[in-house]
């Protein structure tokens, strides 16, 4: 089998030059990251065993990449991978990518320079990049360079390490039963990037649902954001401009949720008796808008400890698998119903389905 000096003495480089390379560190040129690459697979090279073997150290230090530091859903998911991470005596290096591909970039060769024992991140994506490489190619090349690595909330397709994540397909549905139970049949979803997989799962589970309740989804209800407050209140604007407007607004993340209810108040309407307002990721400030915003829930606290103990067994070898959880919805006022429930509607739905 080919060692690390074979991969050297292919590419014309040093072993050390190799090391840096299947470790994604920014210094190595172009040219010669393209002949060490094309020698590991020429000789078909294992670079993850290779890259866990060249640490001769630990820093008992982990990395957590994560898209927006304001998003109160990611704050918490922090709080959670910090407080699980002290328990198992790590230390945890927080970059905020601002949802900026560039800015990720950034503190992903920061930490991978200060020898972080692994990484967990919540990937940005990049809507020029590869779509192999789901928008974070810097990423993509550092996971297949063998770096312990975690993927948590979002993932990239095809990159071979464990994703922690909550399913909201379920609960999605659960939120077209209960609007379809309240009478609503004009309604509109504020979507995330496509290019990020919880923006096209968010959108894609929104729109089966409402096929299973007969509903139809025109495309001029589908708003585009960018789960940032400011693409939320646009869309929604778009959205009150047009001649037959929705009667409930969807926004597939708390932020831009938010910037649905300004546009709303903007315009002098009140939530659910002018229109209805629902949101992905629940966060403690709903309970206490005027009415409480109906929400799906998902368990934050759980993704980072989960993320974190994920990450740990394959810094120490073992081969952990991904985590699913189920996200769920919470029902308030803020889309016509008379109190505030914590249980989901049993439905029916129009169309019939095949039961197993």
């Amino acid at each position: 089998m080919a060692g690390i000096k074979d991969v050297a003495a292919a590419a014309g480089v040093s072993v050390a030059t190799v090391s840096r390379v299947l470790n994604a560190h920014p210094s190595v040129s172009a040219d010669a990251r393209a002949r060490v690459l094309a020698a590991v697979e020429a000789l078909g090279y294992r670079p993850n065993a290779v890259a866990r073997s060249l640490r001769t150290d630990q820093t008992r230090t982990l990395g957590l990449v994560i898209p927006d530091v304001l998003n109160p859903y990611f704050t918490e998911l922090a709080r959670s991978v910090e407080d699980e991470a002290r328990a198992l005596g790590y230390s945890v290096i927080i970059g905020n990518a601002d949802e900026r591909p560039e800015i990720q970039d950034h503190h992903v060769r920061t930490l991978l320079d200060r020898r972080i024992d692994g990484l967990l991140a919540s990937p940005t994506d990049s809507p020029t990049a590869s779509p192999a490489d789901g928008g974070a190619p810097l990423l993509a090349d550092a996971a297949r360079a063998g770096t312990p690595m975690v993927f948590v909330d979002r993932w990239i397709p095809g990159v071979d390490v464990p994703v922690v994540r909550s399913d909201g397909r379920a609960a999605v549905r659960d939120l077209v039963a209960h609007l379809h139970a309240l009478g609503h049949r004009r309604l509109a979803i504020i979507a995330g990037p496509p290019s990020t997989t919880t923006g096209s799962e968010r959108v894609n589970a929104f729109r089966e649902a409402m096929a299973e309740y007969g509903i139809p989804l025109p495309d001029a209800w589908i708003g585009q954001g960018d789960f940032q407050a400011e693409s939320g209140r646009r869309a929604t604007e778009a959205f009150l401009a047009l001649p037959e407007p929705p009667e409930v607004v969807f926004a597939a993340d708390n932020l831009m949720a938010l910037g649905a209810l300004d546009a709303l108040r903007a315009r002098g309407l009140r939530v659910p008796d002018d229109i209805a307002l629902a949101a992905f990721d629940d966060i403690r400030w709903f309970v206490h808008t005027d009415p409480p915003i109906t929400a799906i829930a998902q368990p934050t606290g759980e993704l980072g400890r989960a993320a974190v103990r994920a990450l740990v067994d394959v810094i120490e070898g073992r081969s952990p698998r991904s985590v699913t959880l189920p996200a769920r919805l919470v029902v308030r006022r803020s889309c016509g119903a008379r109190g505030d429930e914590p249980s989901v509607p049993a439905p029916s739905p129009a169309t019939n389905r095949s039961e197993p």
